[in-house]
């Protein structure tokens, strides 16, 4: 592993419980740098850019020439070397470059013929996601040792393929590749490209002017082309007598991992993080411990970064860390919690507090509404969160972000609510590392 990143975990917590304390949290910070490689070698990455061309592409018709140049600006990112195609999706996938099934490397001779391939695409037909994604899983199948990302771009609800058959998909396509998802113009649905771009480890947003689909595509691509190591898993061994309550991303976005995990042997269990580069990011986990008797220390976590071995081989290690538990009747050191991981609580509280606001505003329930979305601009001033309050400022008039005093506005343009939607699970870091004296609240 020479040639790649170094990994390194930190684990934050306060590991002093209580007399009778069970519930322990943690912060487990993944960090990698270095490398004498900045991205996988070429050969070993591919990438597939998925293109709606329904016929709603073409209202305006700046969307789908906007969708054109953004692929052919993607495809000239891609590294010399990087296996790739375009697909165009509607009723059914189709191939745009190459014909075939399949993915060629990208050099000057494929990137031209993509492009001009990408110029003759017209837009007709309905929806269905699905079918794009199968036909993406597809292409990759044959690269499933390498690292494997898609962007797909949609400006349209799913309406032309059942929810279930979705659903099916994406089990299907779970862990098998990462997927970037973007929706364009404010004719679709945030929860449901989420529930995609989540399925597949991906990110999801709202790109309400199509001019700036071409910076967004050139961002994503240059970010896959910089991953290094493929399928990084969060292994997590816990006591027999202890439950894992849940795993979940918390920074650079929230992401809830515990329905992801793959049994990885005894009171262990494996859960996807994707392909990496040199970058960082932060997991908060849950565990439940039996309580144990004042003085008593206990490992109530051991959690490994890993990546598959080859056939036969065990997982190799990347990095450990270990989560505490230590029973206590010293009342100033159980009520204390750490600053990071009282945060990320907040940070994870803000992106359901605005999703049930947001849906409340919807519905008509505007009490609840008024409610939900004032404690968003409080927890979002608390974390100095500044990207998701001035989201909020453009849907409520703050009267006083301490208290989370809003007033809903009257009129909010569609592309405002839902760029809080997609901004809500977007997380800062910390502003201060110290712990706070909080009172616990056990469940």
């Amino acid at each position: 592993m020479s040639d790649q990143p170094q990994f390194t975990v930190k684990i934050d917590q306060n590991k002093f419980l209580p007399e009778g304390g069970r519930e322990v949290h943690a912060i487990v910070s993944v960090e990698s740098a270095g490398g004498a490689a900045a991205a996988a070698p070429s050969a070993q990455a591919a990438e597939v850019v998925i293109i709606d061309t329904s016929g709603s592409m073409t209202y305006p018709d700046t969307k789908l020439r906007s969708a054109i140049a953004a692929a052919q600006t993607a495809v000239d990112t891609l590294r010399d070397g990087v296996m790739f195609a375009v697909v165009s999706g509607s009723n059914s996938a189709q191939m745009v470059y190459p014909q075939q099934p399949m993915l060629v490397p990208a050099n000057e001779r494929n990137r031209h013929a993509a492009k001009v391939a990408l110029k003759r695409l017209t837009a007709q037909g309905g929806t269905a996601i699905g079918s794009w994604l199968r036909l993406a899983d597809q292409l990759f199948d044959p690269y499933q040792d390498g690292v494997r990302h898609a962007i797909l771009l949609t400006d349209g609800k799913n309406q032309h393929e059942s929810a279930e058959e979705l659903e099916a998909v994406l089990f299907r396509c779970s862990g098998r590749f990462v997927c970037d998802c973007r929706g364009v113009g404010t004719d679709w649905e945030v929860a449901e490209l989420r529930k995609v771009a989540n399925a597949l480890l991906g990110t999801v947003d709202i790109v309400a002017d199509p001019a700036d689909l071409v910076a967004d595509f050139r961002a994503m691509t240059e970010a896959a082309m910089g991953k290094a190591v493929a399928d990084v898993a969060l292994r997590v061994w816990t006591p027999q007598t202890a439950r894992l309550k849940f795993v979940k991303q918390v920074m650079p976005t929230v992401q809830d991992l515990t329905a992801m995990r793959a049994e990885a042997g005894p009171q262990a269990g494996d859960y996807p993080l994707g392909a990496w580069g040199a970058e960082s990011r932060d997991y908060q986990i849950c565990v439940e411990v039996p309580p144990g008797e004042v003085g008593k220390e206990l490992r109530a976590a051991w959690v490994k970064l890993v990546v598959p071995g080859g056939p036969g081989q065990e997982a190799q290690v990347l990095a450990t860390g270990n989560v505490l538990a230590q029973w206590t009747d010293d009342e100033a050191l159980s009520t204390k919690i750490n600053a990071r991981v009282a945060h990320y609580t907040g940070q994870s509280e803000l992106a359901d507090v605005i999703q049930e606001g947001l849906t409340a505003r919807r519905e008509g329930d505007f009490d609840t509404a008024t409610a939900r979305l004032g404690r968003a601009v409080q927890l979002a001033d608390e974390a100095g969160n500044e990207a998701v309050t001035a989201a909020l400022r453009k849907v409520v008039d703050v009267l006083d972000p301490a208290t989370g005093t809003v007033r809903l506005k009257a009129n909010v343009e569609k592309a405002d609510e839902m760029s809080l939607d997609t901004t809500s699970t977007k997380t800062v870091r910390t502003r201060k590392d110290e712990t706070v004296n909080t009172r616990r609240t056990e469940v």
